[in-house]
């Protein structure tokens, strides 16, 4: 998952756990030259409403083993991670983050919305639960779509 890895890489870079949050910014703008000082904060607030960094007396702790993370050389992170992803992207992205085949998931994913007539962000969460995945995250975005 790029987020992640977009995320994970300033704390994989530090050899660290914690960060401040200038020094996030400062790692993914200047450091690494990815983004602006500007989408480097708004990933921070996607990042964190995705429940992949948390916000701890007053710096960013990853909230995922940084040790995991993996960031390929030719990685460069795209559009997509500025925007917040609806509770079925959420459910998909840890659905893949354990592991789970993503094509099986969305088929049953499919599947489970026609059986039960509930919205795709429903099912996901529903289909990640019964996997034992975690998405907390999603399950409450779906429930404000409810």
């Amino acid at each position: 998952m790029s987020l992640r890895v977009a995320a994970g890489a300033p704390f994989v870079s530090r050899g660290r756990e914690r960060l401040g949050e200038h020094e996030f910014v400062v790692a993914l703008s200047l450091d690494r030259d990815w983004m602006s000082p500007d989408q480097a904060k708004r990933l921070i607030d996607v990042a964190t409403s995705e429940g992949l960094l948390a916000r701890e007396d007053g710096d960013l702790v990853a909230t995922f083993d940084v040790e995991d993370v993996e960031v390929p050389d030719d990685f460069t992170p795209d559009e997509s991670l500025f925007r917040e992803r609806s509770a079925f992207e959420t459910a998909l992205g840890a659905l893949d983050a354990a592991g789970e085949d993503r094509q099986e998931a969305v088929a049953a994913v499919n599947a489970l919305q026609q059986d039960l007539g509930v919205t795709a962000d429903v099912a996901a969460v529903l289909y990640a639960r019964r996997e034992g995945v975690d998405v907390e995250d999603a399950a409450a975005k779906a429930a404000e779509g409810l």
